[in-house]
């Protein structure tokens, strides 16, 4: 914490010089011991890092930014609030508008081609840092924070306390993205009910095991099923297996890019993501930048066996035991159709929904007990029969500050000053409070945590736990996320409304994928615009030549439903504190 006191002594210097200066220290103090806290810092700490702020703020005072980011509470919490401290202490406002996801990329995508100042900063999903490693229309952090914005990076900043650092990091080793808010994509179930010894004694008895966490999804499936099929009612409520969305909306395609394919177990071995096949089934070879292909016939896996598969189950599934309406869903809608407290399990469900979950009774939340300890718990989703040791496990949300180009520099600069602020050790602890999306090891080890911890239903173990690197987001083989991202949701809704059968569906999303990155790889030959790095597509070949080579695309399993396995959740818990 030393730096933290030189700096305040630096600060203060400063401030005395400064008449206006008193007035933003005093609403940095007002705002540390009123609303930041608890936090990982003292309160002198704290003041220090606010003083730096008030300091490198000065040339932007009365400056007025726009920045975006998509409605999760964690932004909620920046916008509502934030933002007042943040001009309080800086004199800088900020309008920090919140939209869904897919519009949110939309946005990005429209400013990296026309070159329009949309939005001075957005948060961006580390999903697309292969487009921005590879486009450079956003600012390498790297070189911003040493050259640029030098004078406007927060000493305190401490990239290495930041858990998704390696996600938002391009292939070149530099950063694109600051980590705003990171969430996993994690397995929910009603554990009091998977406690009660009629339930368990009547699984083992149809099943042959035990009613536990499910490890695979044939044991996914059979808890599905009997929940809905076989219980069907308790304490007077219809209750059901599973849950899920199946809405013909952008979120729909993220539900399948979110690694359900390589959950199924469509990619190759590797971390953060498959080598050479990733988990959107797209083959890049291991030391290249070059995409070669999504469809088997090009070495991909985006309609092979497994991809399909996994879309047959999604669909299966989503019919047979989720709740009437939730294949009308969306990524939105599913959250509070679950705190009704009908649904035993969720397969894939973001801990980002943890804030939500954990509201009390009172406020329509089934899900926990009187006192507000839930009923529920988080453990690791199951994989599918394709799956193999060494493989994506899930996904990771990592959604990140960045910055465009063609943002003027003055406005980037105050923009950074603001995404500094609002990941600020003096600010994290309290902001990952109220919106439970850890970005620091040292704010999810803060003792708050380990206090709160039990009405929290295993996410501070999780995070606490080693086996959180094995959940990461989309990699660098998805060359240009905004243009291929809109062809899954589209593809896969014709699966829920009937019109094709998944192999089709598939079919047609591969082909559209290679049709795509082929545009791509002429713009690059022509024109370098991905800096080299863009597809370079094989030619195609039978399919049966590459489902006889090893590594993915993977041949059709005689049995996709092997038998099931699960694991006791304590024992889980406990092997996470080892």
């Amino acid at each position: 914490m030393r730096k933290y006191l030189l700096c305040a002594v630096a600060a203060s210097a400063v401030i005395a010089g400064a008449g206006s200066a008193f007035a933003d220290e005093a609403a940095a103090q007002k705002w540390i011991d009123q609303e930041f806290q608890p936090s990982v810092l003292t309160k002198d700490e704290q003041l220090a890092e606010m003083q730096w702020f008030i300091q490198a703020a000065e040339p932007f005072d009365g400056m007025e930014i726009n920045v975006l980011s998509e409605g999760i509470p964690t932004h909620s919490y920046e916008s509502e609030v934030l933002t007042k401290a943040f001009e309080e202490i800086t004199g800088i406002k900020v309008n920090h508008q919140i939209l869904g996801e897919g519009e949110v990329v939309q946005a990005v995508q429209t400013q990296m081609q026309t070159g329009r100042n949309l939005y001075d900063a957005y948060v961006n999903d580390s999903d697309l840092i292969g487009t921005h490693s590879r486009l450079q229309l956003a600012y390498n952090l790297t070189d911003w924070m040493a050259g640029d914005a030098k004078d406007v990076t927060n000493p305190g900043l401490d990239l290495d306390d930041f858990m998704g650092i390696q996600f938002t990091t391009g292939p070149d080793g530099d950063l694109y993205q600051l980590p705003d808010q990171q969430f996993a994509n994690l397995y929910w179930f009603r554990k009091d009910w998977f406690d009660r010894e009629d339930l368990k004694t009547a699984f083992k008895d149809k099943y042959g095991y035990d009613l536990g966490v499910p490890v695979n999804w044939s044991a996914y499936e059979d808890i599905a099923e009997f929940f809905s099929k076989d219980v069907k009612e308790i304490d007077g409520v219809a209750i059901y297996g599973h849950m899920d969305y199946g809405k013909r909306a952008p979120d729909l395609g993220w539900r399948m890019t979110d690694a359900w394919l390589s959950m199924a177990g469509a990619g190759d071995k590797g971390e953060p993501n498959g080598v050479p096949v990733d988990e959107w089934g797209i083959r890049m070879e291991a030391d290249t930048c070059n995409p070669v292909g999504a469809s088997v016939s090009r070495g991909g896996a985006a309609n092979g066996p497994a991809a399909v598969y996994a879309i047959r189950k999604w669909d299966e599934w989503l019919r047979n035991y989720a709740p009437p309406g939730a294949a009308s869903f969306d990524f939105y809608q599913s959250l509070p159709a679950l705190s009704q407290g009908n649904v035993a399990q969720q397969i894939f469900w973001y801990t980002a929904f943890t804030a939500d979950m954990v509201k009390p009774k009172s406020e329509g939340n089934n899900t926990v007990d009187d006192e507000g300890t839930p009923l529920w718990r988080m453990a690791p989703s199951p994989h599918g029969p394709y799956w193999e040791e060494g493989q994506k496990v899930g996904y990771q949300d990592v959604g990140s500050w960045t910055i465009l180009k063609s943002t003027p520099v003055d406005r980037a600069k105050a923009a950074w000053l603001y995404a500094q602020f609002v990941v600020s050790k003096t600010v994290d602890t309290k902001k990952s409070h109220v919106g439970l999306t850890f970005i620091r090891d040292s704010t999810v080890n803060h003792e708050s945590f380990t206090e709160r911890a039990p009405k929290l239903g295993g996410l501070v173990e999780f995070y606490r736990s080693p086996d959180r690197v094995a959940w990461s987001p989309t990699g660098v083989n998805v060359p240009d996320y905004p243009k291929l991202a809109q062809i899954w949701w589209q593809q896969i809704g014709d699966v829920n409304s009937g019109a094709f059968t998944p192999q089709e569906a598939m079919d047609r999303l591969a082909q559209e994928m290679d049709i795509v990155m082929s545009r791509m790889q002429q713009a690059d030959e022509r024109a370098n615009v991905y800096g080299g790095c863009g597809p370079r597509l094989n030619e195609e070949r039978d399919a049966e030549y590459w489902l006889s080579q090893p590594g993915a695309p993977k041949a059709k399993l005689a049995n996709e439903k092997p038998q099931g396995e699960t694991v006791n959740y304590d024992e889980l818990v406990a092997r996470w504190q080892q």
